[in-house]
């Protein structure tokens, strides 16, 4: 017998407890009539007679017992599963997996992270950094944060930051050396340049957008590191000019460690969002990290 008739068995012990056809219908919410309909066709299946019935009574038979008796632990487990389970539904606990850009992990998620997770101590969260842009739902993530640009079609976008700008960066030291340029094609060739690298080994464009008109340059890199700390670091120590989004570098501005080039070239463009495949039927663990992320 492929097809175990789960169903069908747990109908049969609860008439073969309460010795009764009419009160297990009405535990069940259905008719008597379906529930003999029932046990004839699981008795059918066995090829086994489970039960004796007359007009007044109903009672298992030796096989019926010995049934029974197998019976009651299993289905005790299963009751006990789905009672496990249910504080998924009922309360946000378990496993969280987030895929998260690793610079919206440092501007974003780390701030933020600790008071989630005091907040909710039965979620177990997973962050994942990394840049390339990734399937969540093939890699069993529950939701993942990227560039407004960057998402697909077909995802639930909740945004996380606002617009967002980037920087043409350097020290005032290097401008002295190697003088400020003074359009993005200048960044070609006398000038040197860190760059951030994909997962795939190149490095990324730099892009600059004036009143509509968009220029890509990706200009030779003196340094190309998939680290944006050891990055920043080196355009702090004056190795050269840096393009790293503006929050990263506002004191340094501010301070006057570093100088904002082109400004007029760093229009804001949409931010990081979190994504997540629908609408429906969302763990409260999930429910919860996106409400905690929008405050």
């Amino acid at each position: 017998m492929n097809a175990r008739p789960l169903p069908d068995l747990a109908v049969f012990a609860l008439v073969a407890e309460r010795r009764s056809f009419r009160a297990a219908a009405q535990a069940l919410g259905v008719t008597a009539s379906a529930l003999s309909h029932t046990i004839r066709n699981l008795e059918a299946r066995l090829d086994v007679r489970l039960l004796n019935r007359t007009t007044r009574s109903v009672a298992p038979t030796e096989a019926g017992e010995r049934l029974l008796a197998r019976l009651g632990p299993a289905l005790a487990d299963i009751d006990a599963a789905l009672d496990d389970i249910a504080q998924f539904r009922d309360r946000p606990a378990g496993r969280l997996r987030i895929n998260v850009a690793s610079t919206a992990a440092r501007m974003l998620l780390a701030p933020r992270l600790g008071g989630f997770m005091n907040a909710y101590p039965d979620v177990r969260v997973e962050i994942v950094c990394e840049d390339a842009l990734a399937d969540i739902v093939a890699g069993g993530f529950d939701c993942g944060v990227r560039l407004g640009e960057r998402l697909q079609a077909d995802m639930i976008a909740v945004p996380l930051s606002g617009e967002l700008s980037q920087a043409l960066v350097a020290t005032p030291d290097y401008i002295a050396r190697h003088g400020a340029p003074t359009a993005p094609e200048n960044l070609m060739s006398g000038h040197r340049c860190l760059l951030v690298r994909r997962s795939s080994g190149q490095p990324y464009p730099w892009e600059f957008e004036r009143q509509g008109r968009l220029v890509v340059v990706t200009p030779p890199a003196c340094l190309l590191t998939d680290n944006g700390v050891v990055l920043l670091e080196a355009c702090r120590a004056g190795a050269g000019l840096a393009f790293p989004f503006r929050e990263a570098v506002a004191d340094d501005i501010a301070a006057g460690r570093l100088v904002a080039l082109l400004e007029d070239w760093c229009e804001p463009f949409p931010g990081f969002f979190l994504y997540y495949p629908s609408r429906r039927q969302l763990s409260p663990a999930l429910r919860a990290f996106i409400d905690w992320m929008r405050a």
